[in-house]
Formats: structure tokens, sequence, C-alpha cells
């Protein structure tokens, strides 16, 4: 596929196909049981690199995969933190980056194993803050990525929650998009991307995000986490 050259349209069709295939993906990971008490983190990574190529024949991943559990979900994403083994009661989050046909995904989910209601209460919170993200973005034609970034974690803060991860999240598009957007701290939402997000990329393609939200209770030492595409929409989303 010669992706640079295709419509607008074409592209938000793609995209949005990608993310759909991701989210069928994670769904078959909860109903294979994937995610499971004494399953190492590497182990459930391996097993759902195994499922994206059974069901949509992709191997390609255009960041590494995460699996973290328990503490290792105050990880922000460039730590490797020590393959842990899920336990009875934990708490787990995915963020994978599949590459369909060329378009990459970026989808990333949040698991209570049992009825811990501090887990269950960090996981519930990741959606709606997403949601209020989003929302915020689309009330702001002209919002950059620092501003973004500064709304999302005033926000965490004011719910209680902490948010130390240095980006709430990125571009995404054509694989490889870092090859076509460089890696500029404009294309991520953090702090110094002072560009407007509503913007071409450099080969004068439209720019698309992902949001991600990583909430942490510190207190009682783990977190959660939650994205998918911020700026389009799939035709059964409100």
């Amino acid at each position: 596929m010669e992706a640079l050259n295709i419509a607008e349209s074409e592209r938000i069709s793609a995209l949005l196909a990608a993310e759909a295939k991701a989210v069928a993906l994670f769904d078959e990971v909860l109903a294979r049981g994937i995610i499971a008490p004494g399953a190492g983190e590497i182990e459930v990574s391996d097993t759902i690199r195994d499922l994206a190529a059974e069901m949509f024949g992709t191997g390609k991943f255009w960041h590494k995969r995460i699996v973290r559990a328990g503490i290792n979900t105050l990880a922000p994403y460039d730590e490797n933190p020590p393959n842990r083994i899920i336990g009875e009661d934990d708490i787990c989050f995915l963020d994978f980056g599949p590459v369909f046909a060329e378009w990459e995904a970026d989808f990333g989910r949040t698991y209570v194993l049992g009825d811990d209601p501090a887990k269950l209460a960090l996981r519930d919170a990741l959606e709606p803050l997403w949601q209020r993200g989003r929302d915020h973005f689309e009330a702001n034609p002209d919002i950059t990525g620092a501003q973004l970034y500064t709304w999302v974690v005033e926000q965490a803060n004011n719910l209680g929650w902490e948010f130390t991860a240095p980006i709430a999240g990125h571009l995404v598009g054509e694989f490889p998009h870092k090859t076509i957007s460089g890696k500029a701290v404009t294309n991520y939402i953090a702090p110094g991307s002072t560009a407007p997000m509503r913007r071409p990329d450099p080969t004068g393609k439209d720019c698309h995000w992902i949001l991600e939200i990583h909430l942490i209770d510190r207190e009682r030492n783990f977190g959660g986490f939650f994205e998918q595409l911020l700026d389009l929409r799939s035709p059964d989303q409100s």
C-alpha cells in the first residue's frame, strides 16, 4: 500500500479500522482468559502477539508490547521493570501498538482480577477522564500538546490521582509514523509541545492523535492505563 498517496478520508477509515481490530484483539484476550493469576507478564505479551497473528495475520508492532501488573503498573513507558507474575487479586494493564496493513493502532486498557475496591476505583476512573480529555480537545480548536498535557495532569490531581507520565499521547498514522513525522516534542502531548495539535504533518497530511491516561495510586503502589484515538471517532461513538 502506498499509504502516503491516499485521500484523507481513506486514511481516517484505515486508522479507525486498525483501532477496531485492536478492540477485537483485546476482547478476545478477555474471552480466552489470557490475563490470569499465575501467568507472567512476558508470557501474556507473547500469547497476545501470537493471538494477533492468528486473528489478523499480523506480527508487527510499532512500539514495544507492554503488559504490566501490580507494582509494575507504576512504571512509565520507557522503563522495563522485571517480569512479574500476575496475582490472584491483581491489577494489570495492556499497551499494544499493532500494525494492520501498514496502519498503526495504539490501544491500552486496564483489568482488575478480584474485587479490590481501590483497584476497581482506579480502573473505573480512567475512561471518564479520557473522555473529558477528548471533550476538552474538541472544545478548544487551537489547543497545543503542552496545554492538553497540563489540563490532563490537573484534572487527574483534582480527582485524587497522580499523573507522572512524561507524555499524555502522541501522533499515530501510517507505519512508521515516526519516520514521517520525526521525533520533535511537538509530536507528543507533552510539556514543550507548543504547536497546535490540529495541523498538517511534514508531508501535508492531517495529524491524528492518541490520548493516553496513566493514573497512579501512590499510597497503594499501583496504577492504570487507558488509551485510544483522540481526534477520530468510529460511527458507533457518540
